[in-house]
């Protein structure tokens, strides 16, 4: 199965609801012309299609394996990824200074969409080294910053996350792992960290570690934990690689899905001691692993996105060429499946959705680029506020998402889909993993709660509501029964978010576990509420250029539709979803742990 990226809808979203022309227009994001972004998708569609792509199916037949400590990657990965450094992929949305290209988040974004549509397995070292670039960025040492970003950015080395251990998951108060002073500036580690996303492998000269470690005064708990750079090779004054490091790889995971990618158990100060150096101050370590898995989480949302279109691009295709029964109106012979009513529906399901989910995760890039590039500095805190609001909606709903996709993926293919042969089983396996990493579902939804409502009143929350309530107005003024019908799904649907934002900051105090009980039902109200709003967005500028009689009829049409679709069948579930956060925590709570 090949993969088309959908430059159209993404320019699309990109121009008419993230906001490309006020990103281009903001001090240091001058590169980010229409033209130039157009091209930028176009040659990277071109990369992910063709040199990406290919080698998804056969990396999951043939994945990568263990052997004496060393890792062989799948057939083609370290060809391919030589390819995506040289052409400067990894430094897409990096500082020039560093060698990366300073284009904006916002048109880095289609670029992870695509990479990880194509294949997740070879994406994912991709996106652990922006992670570790961004964290250094941040809290580096100007040395740090000297030493390892270039290679990094250049995709010459990458780098990794280091947090759980077999008895710290997502308790990271548990970490055990050992750094020990020596007087020099530098620390011994000692530990264990397992599930390391590309801990080991084959594609570049260096892995650079950031390792979460105690120090022997530490306090206990989170505020104890310190961050620290442990490179497999050690790097010389000059830059040139050193001894290799007392960090070892001893195993690698078999799993459910993302196969090709090498999933290392790690450990370090077997044989005297792992050197690392500390980014940043002793006990701040969290708070500097925050950074990256910021980045990390938003880009988890971008792979249930990317893996998603991958899904329906698959489900189309065969919908269009396998011939089964005949027409429910009379046909004179068998017709090809998508002739049939829940062929359909399950096709508009994921089509919307995916768009939905696109064009709600483009706005909060869009958004993000504002935070960190306008020159008034109150309008960068209230968009940053607003994206740190969004980033466990994109990455927990469009991941949920990415599951119900896949799935009816599957169910398209019929027999065929439980098939390894026609691939649509590995979307659908390698969707798994996507509500678990990098903060599960739960844990999204957790902050989203805690972090995002309850710490100012839902404050935040409402002003994205003020926002929604203006293109109810639109959509109010527009005339047709497609408006009519998508305003009283946004109404109903952003009152029902509304309630819900007022519950949860209400009842925090007095009944937390009750509101916890409805959390994860509120991440995905937000993420159907807010993806009907961008539904509705499209669907309005769509109609504006039918009506000026500009562009490709067929394509806005089709965007309006879409729209309906999303409006009558997902944004319809909001007043559900509102009665059983706030009416429901009695059933959640109800039994007695024997009951169980």
């Amino acid at each position: 199965m090949s993969y088309n990226a959908p430059i159209k809808d993404m320019l699309f979203v990109m121009n008419e609801l993230a906001g490309l022309s006020t990103v281009n227009a903001l001090p240091g994001c001058e590169d980010a012309t229409a033209d130039t972004v157009e091209a930028v998708l176009e040659e990277n569609a071109k990369f992910c299609g063709s040199v990406v792509a290919p080698l998804n199916w056969t990396s999951d037949k043939d994945p990568s394996f263990w052997h004496d400590g060393q890792v062989t990657t799948a057939k083609g990965f370290k060809e391919a990824f030589k390819s995506f450094a040289e052409a400067g992929w990894q430094g897409v949305q990096h500082p020039t200074e560093f060698g990366g290209q300073g284009l904006p988040k916002l048109v880095a974004t289609p670029c992870i969409e695509m990479l990880n549509a194509a294949s997740i397995s070879f994406a994912l070292v991709a996106l652990l080294s922006d992670g570790a670039i961004e964290a250094l960025l941040t809290a580096g040492s100007d040395q740090q910053k000297a030493t390892y970003l270039e290679p990094l950015v250049s995709g010459k080395w990458t780098g990794t996350m280091n947090l759980t251990e077999p008895q710290a998951g997502s308790d990271l108060a548990a970490v055990r792992t050992r750094a020990v002073p020596q007087g020099d500036g530098t620390y011994k580690i000692f530990g264990t960290k397992i599930f390391i996303t590309y801990g080991e492998h084959d594609m570049a000269e260096n892995i650079v570690h950031l390792v979460l470690a105690r120090t022997p005064d530490a306090p206990p708990g989170v505020k104890g934990i310190s961050l620290f750079i442990v490179p497999k090779f050690l790097v010389n004054a000059d830059g040139t690689l050193g001894a290799r490091n007392d960090a070892h790889c001893v195993s690698i995971e078999h799993k459910l899905g993302i196969k090709a990618s090498p999933t290392a158990v790690l450990q370090f100060g077997d044989h005297g001691g792992a050197i690392g150096t500390l980014v940043g101050e002793e006990n701040r370590g969290l708070e500097y692993m925050f950074i990256m898995m910021n980045a990390a989480r938003f880009g988890v949302g971008m792979q249930g996105i990317g893996l998603a279109d991958r899904a329906y691009q698959q489900a189309v295709a065969f919908a269009k060429d396998r011939v089964q029964s005949r027409d429910l109106a009379g046909s004179p012979g068998p017709v090809s499946i998508i002739h049939h009513p829940d062929v359909r529906r399950m096709l508009m399901s994921m089509r919307s959705q995916v768009e939905a989910a696109r064009a709600l995760a483009y706005f909060g890039a869009g958004v993000s680029d504002v935070a960190h590039h306008d020159e008034n500095p109150d309008t960068r805190a209230a968009n940053l506020a607003v994206y740190e609001y969004l980033v466990p909606i994109i990455k927990g709903w469009s991941t949920e998402m990415s599951q119900d996709v896949t799935r009816d993926g599957v169910q398209i293919h019929g027999g065929m889909g439980f098939i390894e042969e026609t691939g649509a089983a590995q979307h659908y396996r390698d969707a798994k993993i996507l509500t678990i990493y990098e903060g599960t579902t739960a844990i999204q939804a957790n902050d989203l709660v805690g972090r995002k409502t309850v710490r100012d009143g839902g404050a935040v929350a409402k002003s994205i509501l003020a926002q929604v309530r203006a293109t109810e107005a639109q959509l109010a003024a527009a005339k047709g029964d497609d408006f009519k019908a998508m305003h009283r799904a946004l109404t109903e649907g952003s009152a029902a978010l509304e309630a819900v934002v007022d519950y949860v900051a209400g009842n925090m105090k007095s009944d937390i576990k009750g509101v916890f009980s409805g959390s994860v039902l509120y991440l995905k109200l937000a993420g159907i509420v807010l993806g009907g709003w961008m539904m509705a967005r499209a669907a309005l500028v769509a109609q504006q250029r039918l009506d000026e009689g500009a562009g490709d009829a067929s394509f806005y049409k089709a965007k309006i539709a879409t729209a309906r679709f999303f409006a009558d069948h997902i944004l319809s579930q909001a007043a559900g979803l509102r009665t059983a956060i706030v009416e429901g925590s009695a059933g959640v709570l109800a039994l007695s742990e024997d009951q169980f």
